[in-house]
């Protein structure tokens, strides 16, 4: 049993505070709505982003960012990806020096190509930084449904740490120290989502979806095994499991973006009817500029990227793939 500090209040936050909180630690979230906060504090419930589940009745949550750090020396960070490096910066005085840090994040940084476990080894000037990803989806891991994931970290110890942290009857974590790979499949699998949603709202059917899955995870893989990742990775939960819940859910916000962008053209329309953080459309051009630094051919994230850049129709991004030469299918080559 330890003390754990989760870091944001929204679905995923609250959902992984859940989580933390059935596996016996004592948990506290922070959040700059005060709202929310105190809705928690009082009924349990977090009805902006989690309906009417209600929360174990051991969760407690602050928006004093003092009372957050010294809380304990486990920071869970469950923000948007794109506003790590800024808050980091903003929390490194009030942080315990000997933290340890678990990443939920899926994302990579736009303005300096950085993973997310990277932006915190920098920013806080610490080794202890560890990832927990996996196929889940906030809608339906809060209401306890079996799920799987994988914690990553530099060594077998502080994975075998976060296991511990978050094992429930109904979360099963694994362990792996290829933290480089499994966290380069939850970012890209977040672009492939995209691809797949729009083909959804161009109103093809399973056939495309699966060409677009399969190549996909076809990418993900090469673009993971060009910096040495282990394979494995990208054939596991962090990569095919999480591509197959994000491609194939609607509670997907990336698919369901990829859907309204797919069906309308536009992505104005994508952005005012799906008012959440989609970080496939923040990532996609990241993504295809690290394929780019190592020579690998990408072309389903960089018709995605494309897409989102306004450079191309929905339309004419899928007609650019059916036209590509085709060789030897070939998992990572």
């Amino acid at each position: 049993m330890s003390k754990v500090t989760v870091l944001g209040t929204g679905s995923w936050g609250s959902t992984m505070a859940q989580v933390l909180s059935d596996a016996g630690n004592h948990v506290l979230m922070w959040g700059r709505n005060q709202e929310i906060v105190d809705e928690i504090n009082t009924t349990h419930s977090n009805r902006k982003y989690l309906d009417e589940n209600i929360l174990p009745l051991g969760l407690t949550a602050t928006s004093d960012l003092r009372q957050a750090f010294e809380y304990s020396n486990i920071y869970v960070l469950a923000i948007p990806a794109q506003a790590l490096r800024e808050n980091l910066r903003a929390w490194k005085p009030l942080a315990d020096s000997n933290a340890t840090y678990v990443s939920t994040l899926k994302g990579i940084e736009v303005s300096s190509l950085s993973r997310m476990t990277e932006i915190i080894h920098e920013e806080m000037d610490t080794q202890n930084v560890a990832l927990i990803t996996g196929p889940n989806l906030a809608t339906e891991l809060i209401l306890r449904q079996p799920a799987g994931a994988v914690a990553a970290a530099p060594t077998m110890m502080l994975a075998d740490k976060v296991q511990q942290l978050f094992a429930t009857p109904y979360y099963r974590v694994y362990t792996s120290t290829d933290v480089l790979g499994c966290e380069y499949a939850g970012a890209i699998k977040s672009v492939i989502a995209l691809a797949v949603g729009i083909s959804i709202g161009m109103g093809f059917g399973e056939n495309t979806q699966a060409m677009l899955i399969t190549r996909g995870l076809n990418e993900v893989a090469r673009l993971c095994a060009a910096h040495g990742a282990d394979p494995l990775s990208a054939a596991g939960l962090a990569g095919m499991g999480d591509l197959v819940a994000s491609c194939g859910s609607p509670l997907s916000r990336n698919r369901t973006f990829g859907e309204v962008l797919g069906r309308t053209g536009s992505m104005e329309s994508a952005r005012e009817q799906v008012a959440k953080t989609v970080e496939g459309v923040a990532s996609s051009n990241a993504v295809l500029e690290i394929a780019h630094r190592v020579g690998v051919e990408v072309p389903v994230i960089e018709a995605v990227a494309d897409v989102v850049a306004g450079t191309i129709s929905p339309a004419g991004a899928l007609d650019r793939l059916m036209e590509i030469s085709t060789r030897a299918e070939n998992f990572i080559r």
